[in-house]
């Protein structure tokens, strides 16, 4: 229940940039902040993790990542103990030569901030003209490298029109994946005007109709957990959409999730301000496993109409909207739409008696995958399965769930289906 998928650290407050939406509120610095935390740090916070499970992305961002001269280090020092490495960057110090020292210290991806392709919003939301360019020369080194990548996309009232594309673009360019982030008003994001509850939901829609129409890209909302529910509502029948949120579909913070800021505290999001420990002064998987804030979070006694939902265990809300508005994490999410309808709980999908069970050559297929999703495949592919009425999964049915999520023709998996940035 409580295994660390997804661990973002962030290595810096300095940054190129000043964008308008960023939780980090971070600063246009030349040198870094005596608090900042120090590669050797940094290094016993991964050979924590890793001595706990592989199974773990790192997300390495910031401020930005990339003004840490020892990001190769700390890069290859987690590869080296079997994680998968990452970085979340707005991509304007992606040069050919970076690029190629990053993967050879064993980088799996960047996850790359694009707001619009009109390079005058983009310039005007990030806070420094020409910055779109370097942006986009960063996506063609990553390509030329053959370094996989991902598009981040902030919504917002202005940019929302947006979406058809910026999915195309990303198919244009070899995107793995888009991620489309739902802005949660915290750091300089307060003082920017979200869209509206009803015009989430659409957009919610609108993206899972997208996901549809598009099999070959990863198109996912983040900070968006009604995205469980709005799937379940399109098509209650399949045991798919019945899989926990907690699972990757909805808020995994604090249960398969959370960061260290660049002074070591722990949060439970990076939305969440309120640290449970710092990791100068006990060490980072004790605060994982015991941080009363936490423990909460993983077993939540809802407030509010989340409370009554009858989506709760699949939905949740996101717990971080509710505390940048004020109220208690367990606050039901004020930018939910929806009203609780008063009918049973729906309970998340649990096999059934009969348990699946796996072909040698499927398990074969499974262990190629990065250790970081490979529980929550082998949730979906057996939910899948017994959706079939069948008990054993197999190489054809991978073969089948893969053509129907990146189409017919095969390429390589993505670098991730969590957040980046």
């Amino acid at each position: 229940m409580d295994d660390l998928y997804l661990l973002a650290i962030n290595l810096t407050r300095r940054c190129n940039l000043a964008c308008d939406h960023c939780y980090l509120d971070a600063k246009t610095l030349k040198g870094g902040d005596e608090s900042e935390l120090g590669c050797e740090e940094v290094c016993s916070v991964l050979d924590e993790v890793a001595d706990r499970s592989s199974e773990t992305m790192v997300v390495l961002t910031g401020g930005e990542p990339l003004l840490r001269p020892d990001l190769e280090h700390m890069v290859s020092h987690g590869a080296q103990r079997g994680l998968s490495m990452v970085v979340g960057t707005n991509g304007m110090l992606l040069t050919e030569r970076r690029v190629v020292a990053l993967k050879n210290a064993g980088l799996m991806g960047a996850g790359i901030s694009v707001d619009s392709l009109n390079p005058d919003y983009h310039d005007s939301f990030r806070g420094l003209d020409g910055s779109w360019h370097k942006t986009m020369a960063g996506i063609e080194a990553c390509r030329n490298n053959d370094l996989f990548f991902q598009v981040h996309f902030t919504v917002t009232q202005r940019n929302a029109d947006e979406l058809p594309a910026m999915i195309a673009f990303c198919r244009d360019k070899g995107a793995r994946v888009l991620n489309v982030f739902f802005l949660i008003c915290t750091g300089r994001g307060e003082s920017v005007v979200d869209i509206s509850p009803r015009r989430y939901e659409q957009i919610i829609g609108e993206l899972i109709e997208a996901q549809a129409n598009n099999p070959d890209l990863i198109i996912r909302p983040r900070c968006a957990p009604h995205y469980k529910r709005i799937a379940h509502q399109l098509n209650p029948e399949a045991p798919i959409t019945h899989i926990s949120g907690q699972q990757g579909d909805g808020c995994i913070a604090a249960t398969h999730y959370c960061r260290i800021t660049p002074a070591g505290e722990v949060t439970a999001c990076p939305y969440i301000e309120e640290g449970v420990g710092n990791i100068r002064q006990q060490s980072f998987m004790t605060i994982w496993d015991q941080a009363p804030q936490f423990v909460s979070l993983r077993n939540p006694d809802l407030s509010g109409k989340c409370g009554e939902c009858e989506y709760r265990k699949l939905c949740g809300g996101c717990r971080a909207r509710p505390v940048a508005m004020g109220n208690d994490i367990l606050a039901e999410d004020p930018w939910c739409d929806y009203q609780p309808s008063n009918v049973d709980l729906i309970e998340p999908w649990e096999p059934g008696p009969q348990a699946v069970s796996w072909s040698e050559e499927a398990e074969v297929r499974l262990g190629r995958i990065p250790g970081f999703v490979r529980k929550m495949v082998r949730k979906k592919a057996e939910a899948f399965v017994q959706g079939r009425g069948e008990l054993v999964v197999t190489v054809d049915h991978l073969n089948e769930m893969t053509a129907r999520r990146f189409g017919h023709k095969r390429r390589r998996p993505p670098i991730a289906s969590q957040p980046i940035d």
